[in-house]
């Protein structure tokens, strides 16, 4: 059929653009990702041979140099519930526990990794920390997820993934290791439930790369969980830091399926102090989401294992509250690295900090003065009365993937409209906090879409 009149035509022609745009795709998460952003709050604990030694971590050394007794290990006071009743009191909602770091011990019961502790006098041998932390995560309702170190193991000579040397004395150790990291591995995956989450530290070379084949393992037996890393896939990234912040904008969404580590990166994301990682690309085709990771003792040091006679490196709870803002209200996931102590106990000073903590975020948004939803180019969030309002808090319906580009938030005063933020990223939740406005109204404009915005909560919130 051909139209004779210009003018239908070009509406016609007007019309099937924008369709068109409406139906641009974006990349939506799994079921596993929307869990994991939901968390918002993540303790990752760090626990290894080192934290009874009586000395200063130092990381270039324990990668090389294996542990003289590995009976050292013996936390008297263990007590895995005291961890995880801690950091849900700084309001995380997932856990994780290094099963496994770089003297290569193995924290659980191990049929294939003897350097386990199944090799120790602590409890006759019969203890499994790793065990014991899920069930402390399951009584109290934290998702539990695991770190598994297999890029470093001091013990059995593996640097950077590799047994150093071309000899076939090097290949056959490394066909050992191998074989023993994919029974580890699988023991993790079947013997505990399921995680929500495996963290390769490091990332975990394939057997392209000669290490072991640990992605097929977890895609046989984890299927529903988060995988993070090697150079085939990435769940997560990295945020480029360890601030425990990202900038802000900082996507969802990223160009490549993997982001590497160290010298494996592409060049794309390691330039630049890693700024593809903390920022993300708007028109990235995989839905990888940043995570901002710090170590509560991290004040004046970075201490992600404990050690005695520094509690002073606890961070002050103003910069805490600060990293929720720049993480979890800029699209990220705040990751704190926590440290038991050589009794097996969390330390006094992190449990009140991680208390206060915990009530002070809650304590920022207990007076919701509104909240409201809506789809389209604006939605307005109105009050019955004037309001004081100094934060505002935006969600998208990342269900339907991330499709905001750019908008702005205005405040109705008594002398009109005022302009409050402009902002390009919403996703998984944005934070502003901003000087407070005497308002009877606020206005969200979408100026620019992939798609209908998907607003899931606009809410304003007022605190002194």
């Amino acid at each position: 059929m051909r139209f004779k009149n210009p003018l239908f035509t070009l509406m016609l022609l007007w019309h099937t653009a924008n369709f068109a745009q409406a139906q641009q795709q974006v990349p939506i998460p799994t079921q596993a990702q929307l869990d994991w952003q939901n968390s918002e709050m993540v303790a990752v604990f760090h626990y290894d041979l080192h934290v009874f030694d009586g000395k200063v971590y130092n990381q270039a050394q324990n990668r090389i140099t294996p542990i003289a007794d590995y009976n050292i290990f013996n936390p008297e006071k263990l007590d895995t519930d005291q961890w995880v009743k801690a950091a849900k009191d700084a309001g995380c909602k997932m856990a994780i526990l290094t099963a496994t770091h770089e003297t290569g011990f193995a924290l659980f019961q191990s049929d294939s990794n003897p350097y386990s502790m199944k090799a120790l006098k602590f409890q006759d041998g019969k203890g499994d920390l790793l065990r014991d932390f899920k069930a402390s995560c399951e009584k109290y309702g934290l998702r539990a997820g695991v770190y598994i170190g297999i890029r470093w193991n001091s013990f059995y000579g593996i640097h950077d993934f590799m047994v150093e040397g071309e000899s076939t004395f090097a290949k056959n150790r490394q066909h050992y290791y191998n074989t023993l990291v994919e029974g580890m591995v699988t023991e993790i995956f079947t013997n505990y439930g399921d995680w929500a989450m495996v963290w390769f530290d490091g990332g975990a070379h394939g057997p392209e790369q000669g290490g072991p084949d640990v992605l097929s393992i977890f895609e046989k037996h984890q299927p529903n969980g988060l995988f993070y890393h090697n150079l085939q896939r990435a769940d997560m990234r990295w945020g480029g830091s360890e601030s425990g912040t990202v900038p802000y904008p900082s996507w969802g969404t990223f160009p490549f399926a993997a982001i590497g580590s160290g010298e494996s990166s592409r060049a794309e994301i390691s330039k630049n102090n890693f700024a593809l990682l903390k920022t993300g690309d708007p028109n990235g085709i995989y839905y990888m989401p940043a995570m901002s990771d710090a170590p509560l003792r991290g004040y004046g040091g970075h201490d992600w294992f404990w050690e005695p006679g520094r509690d002073h490196l606890v961070f002050p709870l103003e910069n805490l509250v600060k990293m929720y803002y720049n993480s979890v209200g800029h699209n990220s996931s705040l990751i704190l690295g926590l440290t038991p102590n050589a009794e097996g106990l969390l330390p006094d000073t992190d449990t009140k900090r991680l208390k206060e903590l915990g009530d002070e975020i809650s304590r920022r948004f207990a007076n919701k003065i509104g909240a409201t939803s809506g789809a389209g180019d604006q939605v307005k969030l109105q009050f019955s009365k004037m309001q004081k309002v100094n934060q505002v808090v935006l969600m998208e319906d990342i269900t339907k993937g991330e499709r905001v580009r750019k908008f702005t938030i205005e405040g109705k005063t008594a002398n009109g409209w005022k302009m409050i933020f402009e902002g390009s990223v919403i996703g998984h939740k944005f934070i502003h906090e901003f000087e407070e406005l005497e308002i009877s109204e606020l206005r969200l404009k979408i100026l620019e879409s992939k798609g209908e915005a998907q607003i899931k909560e606009f809410s304003a919130y007022s605190f002194e």
